[in-house]
């Protein structure tokens, strides 16, 4: 039996070579953020992201073709499963019962990928003043918010968004203080 409260797989991948940058800490702060919006309550225990770091060709090329903007940007997100995989017993489609965790061949959930430009990143940095980690971090709990619905097309949205990104950094923060 699969544990529901199994943290979601997450992928990282440095594809870039101007900023160094530590894949293993930016995961562990996508898993603490797909954790604290309960995904694997939400998408299954198997729920899966990727979290890439590319060079700004990379990520202006990604900004035209998917989203028809030129240049270069900080952050992109792409979310891939529109929704959660029903869960427990569904009418005519057999299962194991209601509240039943998902069956461990079932396919995982993908939530999509997120793509971060740590150039970019660091130049934003510089202009707010504040150290490239902290903007790294900032970009990271935006695209993984952004697999998970979250938007700011409306001003009530960005409201939204803004609050629940300084929340997560705030737990991450204090949980990474305590090692």
């Amino acid at each position: 039996m699969s544990d529901v409260h199994a943290a979601p797989c997450v992928f990282g991948a440095d594809e870039q070579r101007d900023v160094e940058v530590d894949v293993p800490h930016w995961v562990r702060l996508a898993r603490f953020v797909l954790e604290q919006e309960r995904v694997p309550e939400r998408f299954g225990p198997a729920a899966e992201m990727s979290l890439l770091f590319v060079d700004e060709e990379t990520i202006a090329d990604l900004n035209e073709r998917f989203l028809g903007s030129s240049g270069p940007t900080d952050v992109l997100a792409f979310p891939l499963d529109e929704e959660p995989p029903p869960g427990g017993r569904q009418p005519d489609q057999g299962g194991r019962g209601p509240g039943s965790p998902t069956d461990p061949n079932d396919p995982p959930a993908l939530l999509g990928d997120v793509v971060v430009c740590p150039v970019y990143a660091r130049r934003q940095a510089l202009a707010r003043g504040v150290p490239v980690d902290e903007e790294l971090a900032l970009l990271v709990v935006h695209g993984v918010l952004h697999l998970l619905d979250y938007d700011h097309a409306e001003p009530e949205e960005t409201t939204a968004m803004r609050r629940r990104e300084q929340e997560l950094l705030d737990r991450f923060r204090d949980l990474d203080a305590k090692g």
